[in-house]
């Protein structure tokens, strides 16, 4: 089945997120925002869909790179569409970012389970139809009431588990946070956690990404005392030998890489340095559904854990096909704000977490993800 047409829709909808000056999100007043909808039609009509911000799927990428590299070819060549797309990244000074191989990736593989009649993570080869969730909460903030104080993280993370989370992961202050960063200030959220929820609550910690190694090892004692599970880009991970050094030294087991490029290529290089215990992958990270996969069977054959960072149906379908992911990252949460609120652009939310801490993949075709296509029509940025 071949692919005629590749579409945008830019439209408005409300969020009641706004980011800081280092990029982290944060609750805000409601506010309207732009995003994007990437849509792949076949030529019986059928219709694959990604999300995406504008920036990803600009008219010049569409028409420089997707759709030469789409037009005309079958739908189900996903591998080597998605080679093809990557393959010109190299000429394309950098404009042509592994965020938009991930949506066109994505899209393809919505298109393909349309197709098929399917539920895509069956054909990417499912493990199973429901993953256990830890609840992700937001950075640290200075807001009354929000994640000002280690015992805001004590009282929330004892909420979280009555809301049925099996595990819980921390990500603590950052810049432009006035006092931080502060490891004394990270242990003490991480002790009021490890208080309220008790000793058998799986606990992880993402804390500043720039400390230097003698902090990162103070840090990761100090984890250790807790029974943390793990501990995630403390550390510039564009050092992996930093990180080698740290899973060297630590018991706590240490996980990445999670936000340097480089796929699923990357990835076995840190294996092979031992620079993780545990590897990291996402589809926003390595650039799509066809690569995060290999990075998660990557991890298997080294025996391995590979966990997902991020959310979405496109995250929860890579958490749902290998033995060797433990969970699905549910978030990023907060007092302030209702995960469970359904989006406008959304007739029902990707993930529902069902009372003992188990998201189920949808059963429909294709990704998962139930569109309000009226909604996104009667909003369009012209």
């Amino acid at each position: 089945m071949k692919i005629v047409d590749v579409q945008v829709r830019t439209f408005w909808h409300t969020t009641h997120l706004e980011k800081d000056t280092d990029g982290h999100d944060h609750p805000g007043p409601a506010r309207q925002v732009r995003k994007s909808l990437l849509t792949l039609v076949a030529e019986n009509g059928v219709e694959g869909h990604a999300f995406a911000s504008p920036e990803q799927v600009r008219p010049h990428l569409l028409d420089s790179y997707v759709r030469p590299v789409l037009f005309k070819q079958d739908a189900f060549a996903r591998e080597r569409l998605w080679q093809d797309l990557a393959h010109w990244q190299r000429g394309s000074g950098g404009q042509l970012s592994d965020r938009t191989l991930g949506v066109v990736d994505v899209a393809l593989w919505d298109l393909c389970g349309k197709l098929a009649g399917l539920p895509s993570y069956k054909l990417a080869g499912s493990y199973r139809d429901k993953v256990p969730t830890y609840g992700s909460i937001m950075c640290g903030d200075e807001i009354e009431g929000g994640l000002a104080k280690p015992d805001d993280y004590g009282r929330f993370a004892e909420w979280l588990v009555k809301r049925g989370y099996q595990a819980i992961k921390l990500h603590t202050w950052m810049p432009p946070v006035s006092w931080s960063p502060n490891i004394e200030m990270d242990l003490k959220a991480c002790a009021a956690v490890r208080e309220a929820v008790g000793p058998s609550v799986p606990l992880m910690l993402d804390a500043y990404h720039w400390y230097s190694r003698e902090e990162a090892y103070a840090l990761g004692k100090g984890l250790e005392a807790l029974n943390f599970t793990w501990i995630e880009e403390v550390m510039d991970e564009q050092s992996m030998s930093s990180y080698a050094w740290l899973a060297a030294e630590l018991k706590i087991p240490v996980i990445g890489p999670e936000s340097m490029g480089g796929k699923y290529k990357h990835r076995a290089e840190w294996v092979k340095a031992g620079a993780c215990d545990i590897l990291r992958t996402g589809v926003e990270d390595v650039g799509g559904i066809t690569p995060a996969l290999k990075t998660m069977h990557l991890a298997e054959s080294f025996g391995m854990n590979c966990e997902v960072h991020g959310h979405g149906a496109e995250n929860l379908l890579i958490s749902a096909v290998s033995k060797n992911c433990r969970w699905y990252e549910r978030g990023l949460l907060h007092p302030m704000l209702d995960y469970d609120a359904c989006p406008d652009y959304l007739n029902a939310i990707d993930d529902p977490m069902d009372s003992e801490g188990y998201v189920s993949l949808s059963q429909q075709p294709g990704i998962g993800v139930d569109i309000n296509l009226d909604y996104i029509n009667s909003n369009l940025v012209v």
